[in-house]
């Protein structure tokens, strides 16, 4: 899957969701957009809000509104904020392969500058005289999601007890709601239709899910060419799906002695080889990737009720390039 000939593509409507982020960042200060336009400079796949244009389309033959453009690139503002918080929070010095701003200036910085992008999101969501309550219910939503998942998974990080139930739970509440939000503010502001928020909400929790996977696979299966260090996730005591289902296939005795590895590593960094190692030899990265498909396939079918389109066949390409993307 091709992303930069889908946002060809959208056209004038994605060009106005660049502009509008662009415009909504714009400050007297120089410091504060030269930092901003960095920051965009290096903004990555902009899947979430690609997806709200792509789901407002397929939902009302092809027109967007007002509303859908200022939600998509809300969307979008919102995911960097997170992103500049949680390089604080998890003292990260790069980013896709670039120092982050954390690094070049500062966790003060880093925050100040993820609480401006959160403002002008949220200044986008509330619009002037078109908002929609359903839809700064939904980013309240998010944000709690959001505030509620770093805490629990520093909580688990701590503890080291991650089950399944804890890790979806934070996983949705990090990657999937964002999702969630992004397709369904955009299916509000182009149609009433219960059926296709329904399906907005089922393909976006699905494949947001399914993403996050992908990620976590990648720390345990990617390559260092890619800009994605191996083993990140368990130098910071993240026990994600891969070590989950390992150590469900190895067994209690193999599990109790993973997580004391785990609980061990910030003074025994050397532990992750073996972690890594261990993930390998029990098969976590197939059961990992076994899930992920079947959220996947959860994405595709939630797509049914939506009429024939390219932009539903896009759809559906999108949730295949999740689980196939190298990065």
């Amino acid at each position: 899957m091709d992303i930069r000939s889908v946002k060809e593509y959208l056209g004038a409507s994605w060009k106005s969701v660049v502009e509008r982020i662009k415009s909504a960042l714009d400050s007297d200060i120089d410091l504060l957009n030269v930092t901003n336009v960095s920051i965009l400079s290096n903004s990555g796949k902009q899947l979430r809000p690609l997806l709200a244009l792509m789901f407002a389309r397929a939902c009302s033959s092809g027109e967007v509104s007002e509303a859908t453009i200022r939600y998509a690139a809300a969307a979008e503002l919102l995911h960097n904020a997170t992103l500049l918080h949680d390089d604080v929070a998890d003292n990260s010095d790069q980013r896709r392969g670039v120092p982050t701003l954390r690094s070049l200036m500062g966790p003060s910085v880093s925050v100040l500058v993820g609480d401006y992008w959160l403002v002008k999101a949220m200044e986008l969501i509330l619009g002037d005289d078109d908002s929609d309550a359903r839809v700064i219910k939904i980013y309240s939503k998010t944000l709690s999601d959001l505030a509620e998942g770093e805490m629990l998974q520093l909580q688990k990080a701590q503890s080291c007890d991650t089950d399944q139930d804890a890790y979806l739970r934070i996983i949705y509440s990090k990657t999937a709601s964002l999702f969630e939000a992004s397709c369904v503010s955009a299916v509000i502001s182009v149609s009433d239709s219960e059926v296709f928020v329904k399906a907005a909400r089922d393909y976006a929790v699905a494949l947001g899910t399914a993403f996050q996977i992908k990620d976590d696979i990648l720390d345990y299966a990617g390559t260092e060419s890619v800009g994605k260090p191996l083993g990140v996730d368990i130098l910071e005591q993240k026990i994600t799906l891969p070590l989950l289902g390992a150590m469900q296939n190895a067994g209690q005795a193999q599990e109790k002695r993973i997580r004391g590895l785990v609980r061990d590593i910030a003074g025994c960094p050397d532990n992750r080889d073996e972690i890594v190692a261990f993930v390998k030899e029990n098969g976590g990265i197939g059961y990992a990737q076994e899930a992920l498909e079947g959220f996947v396939q959860k994405a595709v079918a939630a797509l049914d009720v939506l009429p024939d389109s390219y932009e539903k066949k896009c759809l559906e390409q999108l949730a295949h390039y999740t689980a196939d993307r190298i990065k």
